[in-house]
């Protein structure tokens, strides 16, 4: 009888798990498309140029929308949010054709992307941007022409996430003449 039990109680371990395993898998990043919409500043994302986010929680039933990569990961700080975050996904600006056209489904998981912080690139809402990318040579080159320095995105400075952009006032938008290498 004892062998039975044990039998049994092992097979609702396995079964456990095998949900469990179903469950942690993240799911995959969405197109991005002309339907979505910012959650910060309630905005169609393809209005905006520069990199874009969308995470997914396991609470919500959509992913939420971002029109910066910034946005993104403030979204992550704010004690406000959901915290069974599931996935975060933003542009991959190494596979963006321009600045303006990151791209609908160049998506790179945030958390395995490196960003460049302090460049004088702006994002599509004018604020300091953390420019990401999934090869760390294309960070590289892009933070050699543009200014900033390569973090992980757990070295994002909160500070940096979640100043205003007045706080940045000497940075120059993208397309301004004197960015070099940003087409508009």
């Amino acid at each position: 009888m004892k062998r039975l039990a044990y039998a049994g109680a092992l097979i609702v371990a396995f079964a456990l798990a095998a949900c469990n395993d179903k469950q942690a898998a993240a799911p995959p990043p969405v197109k991005l498309t002309a339907e979505a919409i910012g959650h910060y500043c309630g905005m169609n994302l393809l209005e905006h140029s520069g990199p874009k986010g969308q995470i997914f929680a396991a609470s919500l039933i959509e992913p939420v929308w971002f029109s910066s990569a910034r946005d993104a990961i403030a979204f992550t700080m704010l004690p406000d949010e959901p915290k069974d975050i599931q996935a975060i996904y933003v542009s991959d600006m190494g596979k963006a054709a321009s600045w303006d056209n990151p791209g609908a489904d160049n998506w790179v998981e945030a958390r395995k992307a490196v960003f460049v912080i302090g460049s004088r690139v702006r994002s599509g809402m004018g604020s300091d941007e953390a420019v990401p990318f999934s090869d760390r040579s294309a960070a590289e080159r892009f933070a050699a022409e543009h200014g900033g320095r390569i973090v992980g995105f757990t070295e994002v400075p909160r500070d940096y996430v979640l100043s205003s952009p007045d706080d940045n006032a000497g940075t120059i938008e993208p397309g301004h003449k004197d960015t070099p290498g940003v087409q508009r």
